[in-house]
């Protein structure tokens, strides 16, 4: 199982509240993560929390990225009536769509509903989002001055995202996993730099190599927020937070470590530091997956061009890793998908620390059936991958354990 490290102590000792152990917080909660054998009541919330920590649970948990959004009816007809914005600023909202997805697909965790962008408005950088496409920054930062006009002072204008949290994490106590969320620093300066999503990342990679002392003042600035924003997310009731760099793969490996990984290891470090496991994601990142690594995440996302044994791999094994099925195979029919959630759990092969999840967002249109039906596959099937010398608990101080 290897080592246990201090960030898995920070989070444990978070977790003691939350997971059926009276706040015993540093030898209980060290002793009920380390120790298989131990009964263990196996809510989604216990499975999902031990695989980020690498420890040994009953079956994989499973989530989905984007798992609530426009495939779904339920949210369609909020859509109706509020924009994407609306729902992110109105607690009520954005818990109800949360709740909603999670429930109706029976999965391990849940997600808040909020937007990547959103720590831009407080900085003082507006953006919108424009139908067909994505979001717009209105006044991209080009300059080093437009950098320096940025504020850092503002992050409590984001509280609406830890209300909602709050919310969901009352209704669903520890039967669910809840994740927060923010952007990385490399994500989020590009939107701030191209304006928007790009091809090429010109703009951003012209700064980064031109600016150096720019690049890093904005990159400072965002940790600077994104690091009280992360904490309201806690102090809510987040137990994980997830770390979005989705434009990461743009980078060669070389770029990533001079410009990109030094910030992101800080960004993680702090998070870390409040008490929960941070899972890191990123699109496209095959070659930069080592170098990953090294931000000290305990969670690395790994989209679906990568097998997630060669993925895991790479990574020596040194952390728990989360993916990575497709999510246009998502619209196949029900032998396939079958078969592909297969190889995914083959190439996990039973071992503590695998989360199943998509290689990136459920996408419109999907059907959400087969969403639910990844969902009852990955709990039957499970059993078939499972490692034999980890042996369930049976009976604990939160009652009968479930299996399945």
């Amino acid at each position: 199982m290897g080592t246990y490290s201090p960030c898995n102590q920070i989070a444990c000792d978070c977790a003691a509240d939350r997971y059926g152990v009276e706040p015993l917080k540093l030898v209980e909660m060290s002793s009920l993560i380390e120790n298989p054998d131990l009964p263990l009541g196996m809510t989604g919330g216990a499975r999902f929390l031990r695989a980020c920590l690498k420890k040994p649970v009953d079956r994989p948990p499973v989530w989905f990225l984007r798992q609530a959004g426009r495939y779904m009816a339920e949210y369609r007809e909020v859509r109706k009536h509020h924009t994407l914005v609306e729902i992110c600023k109105r607690p009520e909202l954005a818990a109800e769509v949360t709740i909603t997805a999670a429930e109706k697909l029976g999965v391990d965790a849940a997600i808040i509903f909020a937007d990547l962008l959103l720590p831009l408005e407080p900085m003082g950088l507006d953006f919108e989002f424009v139908a067909g496409e994505g979001p717009m920054v209105h006044s991209p930062l080009r300059t080093v001055e437009s950098i320096d006009r940025l504020r850092v002072d503002r992050a409590g204008q984001l509280e609406y995202v830890a209300a909602a949290i709050e919310k969901v994490a009352g209704h669903f106590g520890d039967s669910l996993g809840m994740i927060g969320f923010c952007g990385a620093p490399f994500t989020l300066a590009s939107y701030m730099i191209e304006g928007g999503s790009s091809r090429n990342y010109i703009f951003t990679k012209q700064m980064m190599y031109s600016e150096p002392y720019g690049w890093q003042k904005l990159l400072d600035k965002l940790v600077a927020v994104l690091v009280p924003y992360c904490k309201q997310q806690v102090d809510a009731g987040a137990d994980v937070i997830q770390i979005f760099d989705s434009w990461v793969g743009s980078l060669s490996v070389e770029d990533y470590r001079d410009y990109v990984l030094p910030v992101t290891r800080r960004l993680v470090r702090a998070v870390q530091e409040l008490g929960v496991p941070v899972i890191y994601f990123g699109v496209d990142t095959a070659s930069l997956l080592p170098a990953m690594r090294e931000t000290g995440a305990d969670v690395i996302g790994l989209d679906w061009r990568t097998p997630l044994d060669e993925g895991w791999r790479s990574m020596e094994y040194g952390c728990a890793v989360q993916g990575n099925l497709d999510p246009i195979t998502l619209f196949a029919p029900e032998p396939i998908l079958e078969t592909r959630v297969k190889q995914v759990l083959a190439q996990a092969a039973g071992r503590a620390g695998h989360i199943f999840n998509l290689g990136h967002g459920i996408v419109p249109n999907t059907p959400v059936e087969n969403v639910q039906a990844v969902v009852k596959m990955v709990k039957k099937l499970s059993p078939q991958f499972a490692l034999k010398e980890f042996v369930p608990p049976v009976i604990g101080r939160l009652g009968e354990v479930p299996l399945g």
